[in-house]
This record gives structure tokens, sequence and C-alpha cells, in this order.
């Protein structure tokens, strides 16, 4: 009976890596698409939206996955497809110039040890991320120095100007 005891141990130790890396998702090939807010006069904030494919080596779907940018942790939303995920990011426009972003995307358990980082005020840079994704922002655009309702404003009072000092004119 020991020794059945003993097999059974060495079996279930031998099979525990085996098991541990079920649930990892090992060499991910990750495809990307980007969208950023081009200006600022229709939104308040600078709105990244990133959709993304990942494609693991050991064939694993429906894995859960989180992502870190800026300080800031949210959960990627899946859309589809089994692996097809979505994250929506957004900050001040100030905060957010022209330049190349990275966003750090976890697994589970990758994130449960940044999380576990962030709580006790560790570095939280020496987390190895799942992959990262680079965002490349253009920039906002303000928009012209003057609206244009301004200056449709100031033509219909030079407009109206002109037409009075005319008429005055006429009746001297």
């Amino acid at each position: 009976m020991a020794a059945t005891g003993k097999v059974l141990v060495v079996v279930a130790l031998f099979m525990l890596p085996i098991i541990a890396n079920g649930d990892m998702c090992l060499g991910p090939q990750v495809t990307s698409q980007t969208y950023t807010t081009p200006e600022v006069i229709v939104s308040t904030e600078t709105v990244f939206i990133v959709e993304f494919s990942v494609t693991c080596k050991n064939g694993l779907k429906n894995i859960n996955l989180y992502a870190e940018f800026g300080g800031k942790t949210v959960p990627a939303s899946k859309i589809g497809e089994p692996n097809k995920f979505q994250l929506s990011l957004t900050d001040e426009h100030k905060k957010l110039p022209s330049g190349t972003y990275q966003v750090r995307v976890f697994d589970e358990e990758g994130f449960a040890w940044l999380r576990k980082a962030q709580r006790s005020g560790e570095n939280t840079e020496n987390i190895k991320p799942l992959f990262t994704l680079d965002l490349s922002h253009p920039g906002v655009w303000s928009g012209p120095y003057l609206q244009s309702e301004f200056v449709a404003a100031m033509v219909a009072i030079f407009v109206w100007w002109s037409a009075y000092t005319a008429k005055s004119r006429l009746q001297l």
C-alpha cells in the first residue's frame, strides 16, 4: 500500500508542471489594430481603442487578459472570436501627446503578480507581461485658431454693418 502511495505522489509531481502549463499561453502571436482620438473639438479625453487577437503555440483558447497602461489596469474585453480582445484606454489630452506608448498585457497569473506588487508599493516594471502592444498616437488636432461659428458671426455682422452704412449714405 505504501508503494502505491509513493507511485501516486511521483506521478502527481510529474504531472504538476504539465497541468500548470495548461492554463498558460505559450509563445503568443499577436496581431492588433489601434484607433485613437483625432481631434480635441468633439472629445474631452484622448481615447485609445485597441483590437487584438492572440494565438498561443499550445492552442490555448478563452484566456482572460488584463492590460496595464500608465499605472492603470483594465480588463481586456472578449469580442466575437475566442481569442479576440478589445481594450479601451482614456486619459487627458495633455497627458497623452503624440508618440508611441506601450501597453503591457498580462494573463491571470501575471495580473495577480502585478496587483500584489501594486498593493505592496513595489516596482511593477520588474513583472514580465505576456506581451506588449505598441500604440502609435499622432496627437490630437485642436482645430483652427478661429471657430467657424465665430467667423460666420463676424461675417454676418460685417455684412449688416456694410448694408446699414450704405443705406445711411443713400438717405443723405
